[in-house]
C-alpha cells in the first residue's frame, strides 16, 4: 500500500454516488441505486488495484543525462519508459529536477502500450555554474479504469555538474574556419588579407590573388605559379576575466562573469582550432585560475576545469596588481582580450595607466558591456516628461561608452562594446579581424 495512490476519476465517481444519496431523499429509489453504484466502484478499485500492483518490475525506466551541463544553454534530458503490462497504461512523470530551476510543478502525462518503449526528452536552461543535484525520477502508472496508480521510484540522488557553455562550439567552429562568422545573420568579416608565413609554391589556378604570383619560379616551369600562404599560428592569445564586483551585473538570468566566461570558451575552441594557443586567468585583488597558453591536446578542457566552479568575490578589481601579474607572467608579445567593465570615464581613467603598461608589450582588446536597458530606454518614444528625462540620462551614459572607445583608442588600445548575449560572436569576430589584419 505504501505506493497505492487514490486518483481524482475514484473522487469524481464516488461525488456522482454522493448526488445520488441526495436525491433519495426526495426519490427513495434512488438509494438502491446508490449503494449499488457504490458497491460497483469499490468492485472496480479492487480490481484496478490487482491488475497495477500484482505485476513487479512492469515499469522499467531511465533519466539520461549529458555528461555535464551547458550553462546558459538548452540541455536536453531525457526519459525513457517501458510499459511490461499486459494492457496499456497512463503514465504522470515527476522528476525531482535541480532547485536551482525553481520548477515546482513539472509534470509530463504519456500513454504506452503494452510492451512497448517510449522515449521524450524536457530541457534545463542552468544559469550558474556548479553541481545540480537530480532526486527521483518518479513514474505513476494507472490502467484504463484510472482510479488507482502505483509510483515507481528511479535513480535517486543523481548529480550533474554544469560547465561553461560548450554546446554551440561546434557551431562558432565551422563558421570561424570558413573566416565567415556572422553576427545575427547581418555582419560578416571579410578577410582583409593573409600574414607572411608562408606555406608553398603552387600552381595558379583561377580565383588565386594574381598579386601572389611568384615571377622567378614561373619563369623556371614555363608556368604561372603563386606563393601561398597560411594564417601565421602558434601565436599566444590570452583571456583576462575580471571577477570583480562590476561583473556581478545580471542580464537575462546570467551575470557578465558568466558571459564572460562562457565567451572565453568560445574564442578558446576557436584559437585552438586555428594553430594559436589559448591562456587565461582570471583576477580581482589577485590572479588567479591561471592556465599557460598552449596548443596541446586538452587545452580547452584544462580552460573549462579552470572556470568551472570561479564566482565573484565583490572586491574592487585592481588593475595595478594585474599589470604585475601580466607583465611577469606572459613574458612574450600577446593578443590579450580583457573582459571587464567600465561605466564612466573616470572609472577607466583610474586604470589608464595600467591598461597602457600592458598594451605597451602585448595588443590588448578591452572587452566591456552595453547596458541592455538603458539601450531600451534610448530606443523608446517618450511620451511623459518623466520618460524624457530618463532617456537623456540614458544617451548621457550611452556617450561615455563612446567616450571610453575613443579614449582607449587614442592609446592603441582596441576595444569590443557590446550586448551581453552577442559577447560571443562579437569577440570572435574581433580575433579573426585581427589574425587577418595580421597586426599581432
Amino acid at each position: 500500500m505504501k505506493n497505492l495512490y487514490i486518483n481524482t476519476r475514484f473522487f469524481f465517481a464516488l461525488i456522482g454516488v454522493g448526488m445520488l444519496y441526495v436525491l433519495a431523499f426526495f426519490f427513495p429509489f434512488f438509494m438502491i441505486l446508490g449503494h449499488g453504484f457504490l458497491l460497483l466502484i469499490f468492485l472496480t478499485a479492487f480490481v484496478d488495484y490487482l491488475l497495477i500492483f500484482r505485476q513487479k518490475d512492469a515499469i522499467l525506466a531511465q533519466r539520461i543525462l549529458p555528461e555535464k551541463l551547458s550553462n546558459g544553454d538548452e540541455n536536453a534530458v531525457k526519459i525513457d519508459i517501458k510499459n511490461n503490462y499486459s494492457f496499456k497504461i497512463n503514465v504522470k512523470v515527476i522528476d525531482e529536477i535541480p532547485f536551482q530551476f525553481q520548477k515546482r510543478d513539472f509534470l509530463i502525462k504519456k500513454q504506452i502500450q503494452s510492451g512497448k518503449n517510449t522515449l521524450f526528452q524536457y530541457f534545463l536552461e542552468p544559469k550558474e555554474r556548479g553541481e545540480y543535484h537530480f532526486g527521483a525520477l518518479n513514474i505513476y502508472a494507472s490502467s484504463p479504469i484510472g482510479f488507482v496508480s502505483k509510483r515507481f521510484i528511479f535513480q535517486k540522488d543523481t548529480s550533474l555538474a554544469s560547465y561553461p557553455s560548450f554546446i554551440h562550439l561546434r557551431k562558432y567552429e565551422l563558421m570561424a574556419l570558413q573566416n565567415e562568422f556572422l553576427l545575427g545573420g547581418i555582419k560578416k568579416i571579410r578577410k582583409l588579407g593573409h600574414t607572411m608565413e608562408f606555406e608553398q609554391i603552387k600552381e595558379y589556378v583561377p580565383g588565386d590573388d594574381v598579386r601572389t604570383i611568384n615571377w622567378k619560379a614561373t619563369s623556371k616551369t614555363n608556368r604561372l605559379m603563386v606563393n601561398q600562404f597560411q594564417d601565421e599560428k602558434s601565436q599566444r592569445i590570452f583571456m583576462l576575466i575580471d571577477k570583480g564586483r562590476t561583473m556581478k551585473m545580471p542580464f537575462n538570468g546570467l551575470s557578465l562573469l558568466d558571459y564572460s566566461i562562457n565567451a572565453t570558451m568560445a574564442l578558446s575552441h576557436i584559437i585552438l582550432k586555428k594553430g594559436d594557443r589559448a591562456g587565461m586567468m582570471t583576477f580581482s585583488k589577485k590572479a588567479e585560475n591561471k592556465v599557460a597558453a598552449e596548443n596541446k591536446s586538452g587545452q580547452l578542457r584544462k580552460i573549462s576545469e579552470a572556470l568551472y566552479n570561479i564566482k565573484t568575490d565583490f572586491f574592487e578589481s585592481d588593475f595595478n596588481r594585474l599589470y604585475q601579474d601580466v607583465k611577469y607572467s606572459i613574458n612574450q608579445r600577446s593578443l590579450v582580450l580583457l573582459f571587464t567593465n567600465f561605466e564612466t570615464l573616470d572609472g577607466l581613467n583610474r586604470q589608464m595607466k595600467y591598461l597602457r603598461g600592458i598594451a605597451k608589450n602585448h595588443l590588448l582588446v578591452v572587452v566591456f558591456f552595453k547596458n541592455t536597458e538603458i539601450q531600451n530606454l534610448i530606443h523608446t518614444n517618450p511620451e511623459s516628461t518623466q520618460e524624457i528625462y530618463d532617456e537623456i540620462i540614458a544617451e548621457k551614459f550611452e556617450f561615455e561608452k563612446k567616450l571610453i572607445i575613443q579614449e582607449l583608442r587614442k592609446y592603441g588600445i582596441y576595444s569590443v562594446y557590446t550586448l551581453p548575449e552577442n559577447l560571443n560572436v562579437d569577440v570572435i569576430n574581433k580575433y579573426l579581424e585581427i589574425k587577418a589584419r595580421g597586426i599581432l
